[in-house]
């Protein structure tokens, strides 16, 4: 494989301060931190069943709420993402997975199309895990999807939020892990670019 498969990205605001650096061909490293536990929890578990190292150094307005860092991590995780892929030759470009944990079930089907797309379906039953918002799961994977040019299609079912969110993340990691794998040296698409 010619092409290094790593990127840096930083995005400051007035409301967080994020750098991500990402090795799309690593071994599953991470060095997380983010304020918010759960929330590395995640991160440290897409990146281990990815294996993709990752480092992820953000802070944020968490005297507000935990929205805006997640969010921009999203972001970031998804500009990330797209420059260590560059123009996506040879990738394999689409993956799915299906991982339980415990009673949870995740579902997660990708396309790295250029285009972005999300559709979850999830049911949260708890309005946070730890100072983990729920409601950020799909806002987390709507804002990497945009910055990544991804079409995801996610659903899960279970009783436990921290099941079905764990395995949410791991199920991504597993898609994602199929689809960036280097098949060939050509773009697939019958456009001629991705």
């Amino acid at each position: 494989m010619s092409q290094i498969r790593k990127a840096s990205v930083s995005r400051k605001t007035k409301e967080t301060d994020i750098t991500i650096e990402i090795n799309l061909d690593g071994s599953g490293k991470a060095a997380i931190e983010t304020g918010i536990g759960f929330f590395d929890h995640m991160l440290d578990a897409f990146a281990r069943h990815s294996g993709y190292d990752l480092t992820v150094k953000a802070i944020g307005d968490l005297h507000v709420d935990g929205h805006h860092l997640v969010e921009d991590t999203g972001i970031v995780l998804g500009q990330a993402i797209a420059d260590a892929l560059g123009d996506k030759r040879g990738i394999a470009r689409f993956g799915e997975a299906r991982i339980p944990m415990d009673e949870a079930l995740a579902e997660v089907a990708i396309d790295i199309s250029g285009r972005s797309f999300l559709v979850m379906n999830a049911d949260f039953l708890s309005p946070v895990i730890g100072t983990y918002s729920t409601q950020m799961t799909k806002h987390f994977f709507e804002s990497l999807a945009s910055a990544a040019g991804i079409n995801m299609n996610m659903k899960v079912e279970g009783d436990n939020d921290h099941h079905k969110t764990e395995a949410l993340f791991k199920a991504f990691a597993y898609a994602m892990k199929r689809a960036t794998v280097i098949e060939g040296e050509e773009i697939k698409s019958t456009k001629g670019v991705l």
